[in-house]
């Protein structure tokens, strides 16, 4: 007796024949990569969702502060000093008679941008030094290890302070180099790291046995499967350079009037504490809600690519 041959395969995965027997087939699922793996992982965490939501609205109103605050931040009137809360002004006035909502919403633009600027700088540079490094070895590894003691071995709160009060002008770009220059360690040493592990696969070994150059092993081999841990570090670092740059501003070397900050509302209602707490409660409760939310964002991510967490 042959055997049927099947001739289509329909969708709930039988065939059938010419004779219109139904076949079952087995149907063969596409292997998946680390990524597909990892949104996959990712659409099904509501964390996911709820500070993904929150992020890109504090990204719209950077962008578009006027979409939801049609005021001026810096019309500021002393007769509505450290009023409360008015028809039109919900969050009230601080001590220059200034709209209390007006800032908090016009200040993500500034806190945003520091942490943005921040974070991508230091993933780029430390993504490269750290590649490199763990790449190459030798005297090029040595050399940046030592370095990166060094600056290790700096605070990053004092190392600000000191940074900050020589080199005047209290901008979004000052802020943000300051810390590229001391965060670049960081994410060097993961990148090493990732680096040292990925060369040592099969496939790597495989791509050098037939002749591949060092610029395509990287790029094309090394690179995408080292990505994972920078970018778990590099999303929670966000929420943490957010809040050092509110914590610079608020002691006077980071962002300077008449530039609008969180951290230097904060560090004017500091003052007026007792007697109008508002002033505090919205910038402080702002600042709060942006830092968790990058935080919830890179527990997310760091769940979804670390396979071990599966």
């Amino acid at each position: 007796m042959s055997e049927t041959t099947p001739t289509a395969v329909l969708e709930d995965g039988t065939a059938t024949t010419p004779d219109g027997l139904a076949v079952p087939t087995e149907k063969r699922d596409k292997p998946r990569s680390l990524w597909n793996d990892a949104w996959h992982d990712l659409s099904r965490k509501p964390m996911f969702y709820i500070s993904g939501l929150l992020i890109l609205f504090l990204i719209v109103i950077s962008i578009w502060p006027g979409l939801i605050a049609g005021g001026d931040p810096l019309n500021c009137n002393l007769i509505d000093s450290q009023s409360g809360p008015t028809s039109g002004h919900p969050f009230g006035f601080d001590t220059q008679g200034c709209d209390v909502y007006t800032r908090v919403v016009y200040g993500a633009r500034a806190s945003v941008s520091v942490g943005i600027f921040s974070t991508l700088g230091v993933a780029i540079l430390g993504s490269v030094l750290g590649g490199l490094a763990g790449y190459f070895g030798g005297w090029w590894d040595a050399i940046l290890s030592r370095i990166s003691d060094i600056f290790f071995g700096i605070p990053i709160l004092l190392g600000g302070v000191v940074f900050l009060s020589v080199v005047k002008g209290g901008t979004v770009t000052t802020v943000s180099t300051f810390m590229i220059l001391l965060g670049w360690p960081q994410i060097a040493r993961i990148a090493r790291g990732a680096v040292i592990t990925a060369k040592q696969q099969d496939y790597v070994l495989a791509a050098r046995a037939l002749g591949a150059g060092h610029s395509r092993m990287l790029l094309r081999h090394i690179a995408p499967n080292a990505l994972a841990p920078i970018i778990v570090v590099a999303t929670i670092a966000l929420g943490t350079y957010i809040s050092l740059e509110a914590t610079l501003s608020f002691l006077g070397v980071g962002l300077k009037p008449p530039a609008v900050s969180w951290g230097i509302d904060i560090s004017a209602a500091s003052e007026q504490i007792r007697n109008a707490p508002h002033m505090l409660l919205w910038p402080a409760g702002a600042l709060s809600v942006t830092v968790l939310a990058f935080i919830m964002l890179g527990d997310a991510v760091r769940d979804a690519l670390d396979p071990k967490l599966r």
